[in-house]
């Protein structure tokens, strides 16, 4: 395996040692720590680490990952204030919990940490599809449940997707069609689940999204649910909506927000974060880099640093660029 041999040894060596007391000196004084959520997935772990790095390094942050989901993470903000930056929040998964924060002057949107964003939906093998074009709609699906072994794969519990499925699952009445729901505990054992059934080529249908490995390395094809409706979309995201109607998945923001009290505090990190956005194929890539060299976070991390500065060089500013000087001069 290649793994950090491939990266920089000397950001490798700066990235996991402990910060140094110059960077954690600023201009005006300390930044002090900085909480950000890590949502429990590939795209958001490399994110986050990233961001950790260039603001202990080149800001002088004290940073913590808070380990989340997407509800959790806004509830948590919503009850204690805190995490102070929550990123890679899927705007449609999150719903009135975040908008009403948002509304409320609670929490400030940064940025679009993906351009143009994610993509969602319920999902067939196009092996599947190519077999029995029927299966790119839901009602071909319903159809002939047997065609996709019976099995709805769903969302893991406490994802923001498992309350607009289980809405859409009442909403087509799916289970009557003879198609079983299956809830997965994580988030591993759903990937695991359409990876082991692509490389068998046996039927697979269930949700998932990108940018991820799984959505890189196999052919996939979206089933249609009808129409979005923006309407009936906002009503899927709330768990109590006692008549769900049927809306596809619209076009999904991936947001960067913080609380409103930190981006007074902290306006430097502030801009860092509105600045520091990523090409959604940028990340499939990274993502798919760190499964061929089964690489942790940390380890992607330091290779986009190396092999990325003037991205990343745009998202800091004057001072940390100075103190990051050496890296972007290897």
């Amino acid at each position: 395996m290649r793994k950090l041999c491939l990266a920089s040894t000397a950001l490798a060596a700066l990235f996991l040692a402990p910060l140094t007391a110059n960077a954690a000196e600023t201009e005006g004084g300390e930044c002090g720590d900085v909480s950000i959520a890590q949502m429990n997935w590939a795209a958001a772990e490399v994110t986050t680490n990233i961001a950790k790095f260039l603001l202990e390094q080149g800001y002088g942050c004290n940073v913590s990952l808070v380990k989340s989901d997407t509800v959790p993470a806004i509830t948590s903000v919503a009850e204690n204030g805190e995490p102070d930056v929550v990123t890679n929040l899927w705007l449609n998964s999150a719903g009135d919990a975040y908008k009403k924060l948002e509304k409320g002057g609670t929490m400030v949107r940064l940025a679009n940490v993906l351009d143009p964003g994610g993509v969602e939906g319920w999902w067939i093998p196009t092996y599947l599809a190519e077999e029995h074009p029927e299966l790119t709609t839901i009602e071909g699906v319903m159809e002939h449940p047997e065609w996709v072994g019976n099995q709805f794969n769903n969302c893991p519990d406490g994802w923001g997707c498992r309350v607009v499925s289980d809405n859409l699952v009442r909403a087509l009445d799916l289970e009557s069609s003879g198609i079983k729901v299956f809830n997965h505990g994580s988030g591993e054992t759903l990937a695991s689940s359409m990876g082991s059934a692509v490389t068998d080529e046996k039927p697979w249908f269930g949700y998932y999204w990108g940018p991820t490995v799984p959505m890189g390395k196999y052919d996939m094809t979206r089933v249609k649910l009808g129409d979005y409706n923006e309407e009936a979309f906002a009503e899927l995201q709330n768990k109590d909506t006692p008549d769900p109607k049927v809306s596809d998945f619209p076009a999904a923001p991936i947001l960067t927000s913080a609380t409103k009290e930190f981006t007074e505090s902290h306006p430097e990190v502030t801009d860092f974060f509105k600045k520091m956005t990523f090409k959604t194929s940028t990340m499939s890539s990274l993502l798919a880099w760190q499964d061929e060299n089964n690489a942790s976070a940390e380890e992607v991390a330091v290779h986009f640093l190396t092999e990325n500065p003037d991205v990343w060089t745009g998202w800091i500013n004057d001072e940390a660029k100075e103190k990051l000087s050496n890296l972007t001069s290897q």
